[in-house]
């Protein structure tokens, strides 16, 4: 299975990446951040209110993925 994953606002500046790709056995978004958050340089990816979609969609973290799915991670939106 192969997943685009983007990452956004100060996760990207966290991660020094717009996206990259992932091979492996993801079965839901949550799935996904796991794999990428134990390595050093993503553990942004465990702050507590992190937001993700799937193929431009607002979604939790137990959605659901297939082969081709875009996942993007950034983090809880503000007001001012």
């Amino acid at each position: 299975m192969s997943i685009t994953v983007l990452f956004f606002a100060r996760y990207r500046e966290a991660v020094d990446l717009d996206s990259l790709e992932v091979e492996g056995e993801f079965a839901t978004v949550e799935a996904v951040r796991q794999a990428l958050a134990g390595d050093p340089g993503f553990d942004v990816l465990n702050e507590k209110g992190l937001m993700c979609a799937r193929n431009e969609a607002l979604c939790s973290l137990d959605e659901p993925l297939v082969d081709g799915d875009e996942v993007a991670f950034f983090p809880p939106v503000t007001g001012g």
